[in-house]
């Protein structure tokens, strides 16, 4: 995930203001949430979270069928 340094918000603010907030997050997809000037909380569409988890999932699998087919004779010898 890329951080765009124009969502970066403060605690207070976010918590004086969430609806402008919320309307970062419906312009630009996230919002980052700064405590004590250190990013703490991401404040996500839900499109996007959705979107992510799908990407993860594939990426995983992606990566397990590259490893089963490198290493598919010693599972073999393993299963045995």
């Amino acid at each position: 995930m890329t951080i765009n340094t124009n969502n970066l918000v403060s605690i207070t603010e976010t918590n004086q203001n969430f609806s402008r907030v919320a309307r970062m997050v419906d312009r630009t997809g996230s919002a980052v949430v700064l405590k004590n000037n250190t990013p703490r909380y991401v404040i996500l569409d839900f499109a996007l979270f959705v979107d992510e988890g799908a990407a993860e999932t594939d990426e995983t699998m992606k990566t397990a069928r590259k490893i089963l087919k490198t290493h598919l004779a010693a599972f073999k010898e393993l299963a045995k």
